[in-house]
């Protein structure tokens, strides 16, 4: 019970900062990445408000804990090589985020908002990683075969 109390709370401070922050806004967010037009440079400063908490926060937690207070252990990637797959679903990623002008976790929150479109560009996003998981197990199967 503990965990879904935290992961609530932590979810909702997560969803208010993006809803503060403005990245909820699609026109807000396409706006920034229009630096020709209407640019819009209130979202990097988020980007560096983020990143002035989370580095030196991760500095912390892993330099004095052994484990995550609800966990047996960190459950970090194993993987560190940059290869064709990270590179295209970051591609992917971008030009979606362009395109749509939400991000997958900012989506989540906007779905209060009421719009139509978004409750659509989550379902697409579910169908997307559905199909990549669905891709990715069907090369995989080609390979062993």
């Amino acid at each position: 019970m503990q965990k879904v109390v935290s992961a609530f709370l932590i979810g909702g401070l997560f969803g208010l900062g993006i809803a503060i922050s403005g990245t909820i806004d699609p026109a807000k967010v396409l706006n920034f990445f229009d630096p020709a037009g209407t640019w819009d440079p209130s979202l990097a400063l988020v980007m560096a408000g983020g990143l002035a908490v989370a580095l030196p926060g991760y500095r912390l937690v892993f330099g004095r804990r052994r484990a995550p207070v609800l966990e047996p252990s960190f459950s970090l990637p194993t993987r560190s090589g940059i290869d064709g797959e990270l590179v295209g679903g970051a591609a992917l990623f971008g030009v979606g985020w362009g395109i749509a002008g939400f991000c997958p976790g900012a989506s989540i929150p906007a779905l209060g908002l009421g719009y139509w479109q978004v409750p659509v560009f989550v379902a697409a996003v579910v169908a997307g990683i559905a199909a990549a998981r669905a891709l990715k197990a069907r090369l995989a199967s080609y390979k062993t075969a």
